[in-house]
C-alpha cells in the first residue's frame, strides 16, 4: 500500500489529538518502522500491511500524547542519538542552541591544550556526550542526581564509548552541593547546564507534565531555585577566563543574567531561541580574580 496517504491521515489524526507538530511527528513514526531517515521518506513510496499496521498503532499512542522520543526511543544532540524513554527528560531542540555556542567558544581556545568542561545536570548525556564526540579532545565530566536519569545517562554513555567517543567521566552528585567536584576549583574551561527551570505553577503540555521527570523540571516558585544554587559553584569552577552558558526558562532571561552577575561573573549575555524567546545566558569567570 502507498505510504503518503496513511502519513497524511496519520497527521489529521494527531493534530485533532492536539499534538503540536503532527506531519512532522507522522513522518518520524513512519521513518522509524521503515528504519529510515525522516528525508528519504520520498524514496520509500510503498509499505508492507504489517509496517503499516505497526505505524498506525504508534500513531494511536502518540495522540495519547506519550511523547514521540519514547515512542521511538532516540533523541538527537548534535551529531548523536541518544537513548530515552521514562524516567529521564527528553533533551530538547531548543539546547541544540547552547550545545553550539558551546563549540564555537571551545573553538576560541584553540587546541593547544585538552579543554576541561563540566556538563550539570546532565539527565541522558546530551551536552557531555555531544561535546565529547564533537570534541574528543576535551575532558568532559557529566553530573546528574536522580538515580533513575543515571540508568539512561550510563547507557548512552556505553554506548558512546563503545562507538569509539572520548568516555565521559559521570559523577551522581548534587550540583548545589558546595563540595562539588572540588578538585576541578579554578581548571575548568566550560560549565554548561541545562538545570529544572520551569516555575512551579506552569501549565505545560501532556508529554511534559505527564511523562518528563517532575524532578528535572521544575525549579522552585520562579523556576530560579536551582538555578541560584549551582551558581556559586559554577564560578568556582570556571578558571579565570573560562564560560558558562546556563539554558532557562523562557520568563527569565533577566532573572538569569543577575544572578551570575551577582556571582562575579562578567560579559553576561541573553541568548534567544529559535522564536526569540530568552533562552540561554553565558557569562565568563574574570581573566584576573
Amino acid at each position: 500500500m502507498r505510504l503518503r496517504p496513511l502519513i497524511t491521515a496519520a497527521a489529521v489524526r494527531l493534530a485533532e489529538s492536539g499534538v503540536a507538530s503532527p506531519l512532522p511527528d507522522a513522518e518520524n513514526l513512519a521513518a522509524h518502522v521503515l528504519g529510515v531517515d525522516r528525508m528519504r521518506l520520498a524514496l520509500h513510496p510503498m509499505i508492507e500491511a504489517d509496517e503499516a499496521a505497526r505505524f498506525g498503532q504508534l500513531v494511536e499512542r502518540r495522540a495519547t500524547r506519550i511523547p514521540l522520543q519514547h515512542l521511538t526511543g532516540i533523541a538527537v544532540m548534535g551529531e548523536i542519538d541518544l537513548a530515552v524513554g521514562p524516567g529521564v527528560f527528553v533533551p530538547r531542540p531548543e539546547t541544540e542552541l547552547l550545545f553550539a555556542w558551546a563549540l564555537a567558544y571551545l573553538e576560541t581556545l584553540g587546541h593547544a591544550h585538552a579543554p576541561i568542561v563540566v556538563d550539570l545536570c546532565t539527565g541522558t548525556g546530551a551536552l557531555a556526550l555531544a561535546i565529547a564526540h564533537a570534541r574528543p579532545d576535551a575532558v568532559v565530566h557529566a553530573v546528574e542526581l536522580d538515580p533513575d536519569a543515571m540508568i539512561w545517562t550510563r547507557r548512552n554513555t556505553e554506548a558512546r564509548a563503545a562507538d569509539g567517543d572520548t568516555p565521559v567521566t559521570l559523577h551522581t552528585a548534587d550540583v548545589t552541593d558546595s563540595a562539588l567536584l572540588t578538585e576541578l576549583t579554578g581548571r575548568v574551561d566550560l560549565v554548561v547546564a541545562n538545570p529544572p527551570y520551569i516555575p512551579e505553577a506552569a501549565v505545560l503540555d501532556p508529554e511534559v507534565a505527564d511523562h518528563d521527570p517532575h524532578r528535572a523540571l521544575f525549579g522552585g516558585p520562579d523556576g530560579l531555585d536551582v538555578i541560584r544554587a549551582m551558581t556559586p559553584n559554577i564560578a568556582r569552577l570556571l578558571r579565570p577566563g573560562g564560560a558558562t552558558a546556563v539554558e532557562h526558562d523562557d520568563t527569565n532571561g533577566a532573572g538569569v543574567a543577575a544572578i551570575v552577575t551577582a556571582a562575579g561573573l562578567a560579559e553576561v549575555t541573553e541568548h534567544p531561541d529559535l522564536a526569540g524567546r530568552p533562552r540561554f545566558v553565558t557569562a565568563h569567570s574574570p581573566s584576573e580574580r
